[in-house]
Parts: structure tokens; C-alpha cells; sequence
């Protein structure tokens, strides 16, 4: 019905319609929901349909690269305002390309240039030099639009480059330190997209990235363990005496199980405590938070396996996802 590429406008019969991925990347499910048109430069849920915006090349290319390799944060991004939307993706695709270098190459050292590419990229656009690559010039208009700062961009590449050499964490502790940088200091760049300078806001966007940073070590651990790598933290699988062989053999034994749920625990303790801040966090903050209901959504379905992160289901899209994500838009709740 609707090609993602190339899409100029969409014309709704008087209603609007939301659109989720299903299969492959030009095929759509439809669900309708009755409600007064708008305008349609407005963005509908659940990543669903874009119309046309100012910067074509961004529209239809970074936001596209967000789907493939940041889907659940794609579809809260497609949720965001209009003013901070655009920035927003920007920030987003700046944040894989530096978290992909890890997993394009074999070379620790090929890694540090690629990510020493990305630091110049950060020092030319704060000296207003725009550079070519797409995903730089859209972080260029990012950081004039809403003066990111430069300190929560560099962290990013900070956290990856300390992680190039390192497969596993050490405790737990480490493993938040590298989500407070990985993860959080995307949250403080969105902040800052919408203009919310609020110190809740910050402690709140702070539990909420290790509570994603966490959970996406835990939803990784099957990806991993075909190359190899235990990403786990040693002190968990020493208490409960789990060695690598254990994991990289994917047996889910009862010791294993409680090494998941040792991990998701701590990722579901940061989870509430950035929840407990919802009160103090200003309303327009809210809708930042998005990510938490798909970490949320994560952990649950991780329970209903009864902590076995290997289950097969959890490797499965959540179909009900970007519903869970409009309801929780529309009650500004995260």
C-alpha cells in the first residue's frame, strides 16, 4: 500500500491510520482508529508513517537506519514533538554508528580510528564546520538548533571506546557505569532536544539508561554467544559459579537462570526508581521517557520465561509495543 522510500504524502479517508512493521521492511499491518484527520505533516504511532519534512535525505534515509538497527527506540522517537523529533533521530543514528563500530571489526585498533573519525566529526561541528556524512550534518543542525552539549556526544564514544578491548564486566557496577554512558547521556541529548532543564528530569533520564543499558545486555546475550563474547558481569557468575563454557553452551540450568534474574533485577530497580521521579519530572520530559515502557515490556516477558534470556520468544518483536507506547503517550506516562 505505502512505500517507505521516496514517500511524498498520505492522504487519510477520515481516519487515521497506524501502521507497525509485519515481515518484510515494504510490508505493513493496519489498525484504524477513529479520530478526526490532522495535518499531515503530523506523524501517526508506532512508526508508522512519515510525511513529508525539510530535510528529505533525513527523512528517508537516518530514519530508516534507526528502524534496522534501533527499532523499539525508533518507534518512541516517532512519538516525540515536531520540534524535537528531527533532532532526536539524529542523536539516535549518532549513537549507533558509534555503538556498530564494536561489531565491525576484529581489530581493536581499526576500532579506535573509526571511533577517532567520529571524535573529529563531534570537534568539527562544535567549530561550525559541517561535515558530509549524513548523520553528521543532521547532528550539525542538532547541536545549532538546541546547543547540545559536547560532553554528553563525546561520552558516547567514551563508553564504546573503553569497551573495545573488554568483553565482559567486571560486576555489576560496571556494567551501569557503561550504561550510564552508553545509554544515559542519550537521554540527557533528548532533554536538552525539548528544552528541560530540570535536575529530576536529569536523576530520572540517569536510572532510565542503566535500566536500558542493562536490559539490552541481557537481550544480547543470545547474539553474543554466536561470536563468542559473555558480556555478563564475573562477580554474578562466580556467586552463582556459572562459567563461560555454561553460557556459550546455552544451557539454562538453574544457576544460569538466577545470573538473569540477578541482572534483571538491577535493571528493574533502576526502572522503578526512574518511574518513582515521575511527579518531579516536568510533563514535557514525559514523553522522552518512552523507552522505559519497552524496558518495561522487556523484563515482563523475560519473567514469563521465567528468567531463561535464551528463550527463543524473547527473540520476537513485540507486536504490542507501539500500542503500549500511544497509550502511554496519550496518559503522558512513561
Amino acid at each position: 500500500m505505502l512505500k517507505v522510500l521516496g514517500i511524498r504524502k498520505v492522504i487519510f479517508g477520515g481516519s487515521l491510520r497506524i501502521f507497525g512493521w509485519k515481515g518484510s521492511e515494504n510490508h505493513f499491518g493496519k489498525v484504524t482508529l477513529s479520530r478526526p484527520d490532522r495535518d499531515l505533516n503530523n506523524l501517526i504511532i508506532g512508526s508508522l508513517v512519515y510525511c513529508e519534512q525539510q530535510s528529505p535525505n533525513w527523512v528517508y534515509e537516518p530514519t530508516l537506519f534507526v528502524r534496522q538497527f534501533d527499532y523499539e527506540n525508533f518507534l518512541c522517537t516517532l512519538l516525540l514533538p515536531h520540534n524535537c523529533r528531527t533532532s532526536a533521530f539524529a542523536i539516535r543514528a549518532f549513537n549507533i554508528e558509534v555503538a556498530r563500530v564494536q561489531d565491525q571489526i576484529s581489530d581493536a585498533r581499526i576500532g579506535q580510528m573509526r571511533l577517532k573519525f567520529w571524535e573529529d566529526v563531534i570537534e568539527s561541528i562544535f567549530q561550525n564546520k559541517a561535515h558530509k556524512h549524513p548523520v553528521a550534518l543532521e547532528l550539525h543542525r542538532a547541536s545549532k538548533k538546541h546547543k547540545l552539549s559536547k560532553r554528553y556526544l563525546k561520552r558516547l564514544i567514551t563508553a564504546r571506546s573503553n569497551q573495545l578491548n573488554i568483553s565482559s564486566f567486571p560486576d555489576l557496577e560496571a556494567m551501569e557505569v557503561y550504561s550510564e554512558g552508553s545509554v544515559s547521556s542519550v537521554n540527557y541529548l533528548l532533554l536538552e532536544t525539548a528544552g528541560v532543564e530540570n535536575v529530576h528530569a536529569d536523576h530520572a533520564a540517569s536510572h532510565l539508561g542503566k535500566a536500558q543499558g542493562i536490559s539490552n545486555i541481557l537481550r544480547s546475550v543470545f547474539h553474543n554467544i554466536q561470536h563468542n563474547v559473555v558480556a555478563l558481569p564475573q562477580d554474578v557468575l562466580l556467586k552463582h559459579s556459572v562459567s563461560h563454557e555454561t553460557v556459550l553452551r546455552a544451557e539454562c540450568n538453574k544457576a544460569l537462570i538466577e545470573v538473569f534474574f540477578d541482572i534483571a533485577n538491577r535493571a528493574k530497580q533502576h526502572l522503578a526508581k526512574a518511574r518513582s521521579l515521575s511527579k518531579q519530572v516536568p510533563k514535557p520530559a514525559h514523553i522522552l521517557f518512552l523507552p522505559a515502557t519497552a524496558v518495561d515490556a522487556y523484563l515482563e516477558r523475560l519473567r514469563r520465561t521465567h528468567f531463561n534470556a535464551f528463550d527463543p520468544s524473547l527473540q520476537q518483536r513485540n507486536t504490542l509495543l507501539p500500542l503500549f507506547l500511544y497509550w502511554n503517550k496519550f496518559i503522558s506516562k512513561y
